[in-house]
């Protein structure tokens, strides 16, 4: 019987990646990722794997169907990274500051509304696209330790 270390790896010619401020505590960096992931899995269905199964048969919520990488970085290489994005004509998710004032949805987009773009206080963004793509876009900034 073949064990999981031997079956053949598969690779993926796109990437998900989710890059946080890395001033802000740690429950604000889990729930940016968070919020991040299920809206790059919201957007892009072909994300989401299918559903687990055990060996009983009970069943369990999907999850992503590739790694995701969780990046870090100070608030103006965040605002780098947008504008890449933006001048690439790639879709990226944001999470603003002001974000952590509303809880739920309509106040969410509300807030980002009220924004003009440049002053948005971005402190998470999520990114689906190619390989080299989001390696471009992200090049420089660390993973989180």
């Amino acid at each position: 019987m073949c064990g999981m270390d031997d079956a053949p790896r598969i690779q993926f010619d796109t990437k998900l990646a989710i890059v946080v401020a890395d001033d802000l505590p740690t429950w604000k960096k889990l729930n940016v990722a968070s919020f991040l992931a299920g809206g790059l899995g919201g957007t892009f269905p072909e994300l989401v794997g299918e559903v687990y199964r055990d060996a009983d048969g009970s069943t369990y919520s999907p999850l992503m169907r590739q790694p995701v990488l969780i990046f870090a970085a100070a608030r103006p290489a965040l605002r780098q990274v947008v504008d890449r994005a933006r001048a690439r004509e790639v879709r990226v998710g944001i999470y603003t500051e002001d974000l952590f004032r509303t809880g739920n949805d309509v106040d969410n987009r509300a807030a980002v509304a009220a924004v003009a773009t440049a002053d948005l206080d971005v402190v998470g963004i999520g990114i689906y696209a190619s390989k080299t793509l989001v390696d471009k876009l992200c090049k420089g900034l660390p993973l989180h330790p």
